[in-house]
């Protein structure tokens, strides 16, 4: 068993056991420093690693802050050496990158950031803001004033953050392109898993249910339907763990937010009336879909990427 099966296997079974999994993910796995440079307390490891802990939350929908602080702050900080945040993150405080429109002049940031993922939890919060030398990367103060922002995935932590004046400091050049191409591959696993999931238990379904004294899953024209949606998940899968590089990453993307959003509304249909009461699974992985699609921006931005 190679050490990303034993990571799996760990992880897989963290997420069972704890309802509030983040503190034992970062104690017994150390997922929240996977990705920090060894120098700075963390783990090394590559992209595959944090595909693999990206596509276990997947599966169980987890709300933990694995994207936006593990991932997304991570690569930040780790493309300007910032030594010190790295090191906390590492450690498991909660961090955040807020982008968009943001202005920084001296010591201090200004604008507005909206939907950045794990803002109104953050202990540690991170900018990217114009300034004189381009777009840089800030540490603002974290009493900035901020704002859940509710959303159709209530297992998404999203926030809209104001900065006035906030005090920051900079920490180096922001890259972008890394930022964003690290973010589209592992949110592409996520969506891998969750769509895995999602069909797992519409299989599973579909074998209890019965009708005409048979189970609906015997039919041919719904095992078909579903032959399909297997096909279109282990192709996801395959995308996801592909995007090494700009355009695969842009590839993935798109490709898996329209894989897991075609799924999840199968899973609906094929559930029945069920599948749209409160007590069921299925109207949730319909919604972290849909937001999905959007997240890091929509598939026919991606696809203008490549084609561009």
């Amino acid at each position: 068993m190679s050490e990303l099966d034993d990571l799996r296997d760990t992880v897989r079974a963290v997420l069972a056991k704890h309802d509030q999994p983040w503190g034992p993910l970062c104690e017994q796995v150390g997922v929240a420093g996977l990705g920090v440079p060894e120098e700075y307390g963390g783990a090394g490891a590559g992209l595959a690693a944090w595909q693999v802990v990206a596509e276990e939350t997947g599966r169980v929908l987890s709300p933990v802050p694995f994207l936006g602080s593990a991932v997304l702050a991570v690569t930040a900080a780790s493309a300007c050496g910032a030594g010190e945040v790295l090191s906390q993150l590492a450690e498991g405080t909660v961090g955040c990158l807020a982008q968009g429109g943001l202005r920084a002049s001296g010591s201090t940031v200004d604008g507005t950031a909206t939907l950045v993922l794990d803002g109104d939890t953050a202990e540690i919060v991170l900018a990217a803001a114009r300034d004189e030398h381009g777009v840089g990367l800030y540490e603002v103060d974290p009493g900035v004033q901020r704002q859940h922002t509710p959303a159709l995935d209530e297992t998404r932590g999203l926030a809209t953050i104001e900065f006035a004046a906030a005090p920051a400091r900079r920490l180096g050049d922001f890259a972008a392109d890394t930022v964003r191409d690290t973010a589209c591959a592992v949110l592409a696993a996520e969506q891998a898993g969750s769509a895995a999931r999602a069909l797992e238990i519409t299989v599973e379904y579909t074998k209890q249910r019965t009708q005409f004294g048979r189970p609906i899953g015997s039919f041919q024209a719904l095992a078909h339907r579903m032959a399909d949606l297997y096909v279109l998940v282990e192709t996801a899968r395959s995308m996801a763990y592909a995007a090494t590089e700009p355009a695969l990453a842009a590839a993935a993307k798109a490709y898996c937010s329209e894989a897991f959003a075609t799924v999840a509304a199968e899973m609906i249909q094929l559930h029945g009336g069920i599948a749209i009461t409160w007590d069921h699974v299925a109207h949730r992985y319909l919604k972290r879909a849909y937001v999905g699609l959007e997240l890091f921006g929509p598939p026919r931005e991606h696809l203008r990427r490549l084609l561009g």
